[in-house]
């Protein structure tokens, strides 16, 4: 008990002006002061350009990191839909009987002779030119 009244006899705090700052003295006239507010009002000013600049320079960059991001989007919105789906009785047995279906159905049709093959491929050339922009 002796130790704890030494303590606080050794604590001289003085409560009654805890919390306060001084305030700060700022000089309007000052030239640092001066011209930090002209820098700011210049680019602030000149924010449209100097955005409009940037986005120039760096427009590849900028819409394909927007499409990056909005394949992800779509990719996990697309899963989420499908495991929202095959949580339902009958969905997904039904979803891969009508894949299993499609793919004999494009094998047989496209896969086993070799002018049909061929006709696969001048359809998929044709519709990558079109999607290109070649004619």
């Amino acid at each position: 008990m002796h130790e704890l009244k030494l303590a606080e006899e050794q604590v001289n705090a003085d409560l009654e002006e805890s919390g306060s700052l001084a305030p700060l003295e700022i000089d309007e006239n000052t030239p640092e002061l001066k011209a930090m507010l002209s820098k700011g009002v210049e680019v602030v000013s000149n924010l449209d350009t100097i955005l409009g600049n940037f986005f120039n320079e760096y427009k590849q960059l900028i819409v394909s990191l927007g499409l990056v991001f909005a394949a992800i989007v779509s990719v996990k919105l697309t899963l989420a839909l499908l495991s929202a789906l095959n949580e339902i009785p009958l969905v997904e047995p039904i979803l891969e009987l009508v894949g299993l279906g499609y793919s004999v159905w494009f094998v047989t049709r496209f896969m086993l002779k070799s002018e049909k093959r061929q006709e696969l491929y001048s359809k998929f050339t044709d519709t990558k030119d079109q999607v290109l922009g070649k004619n």
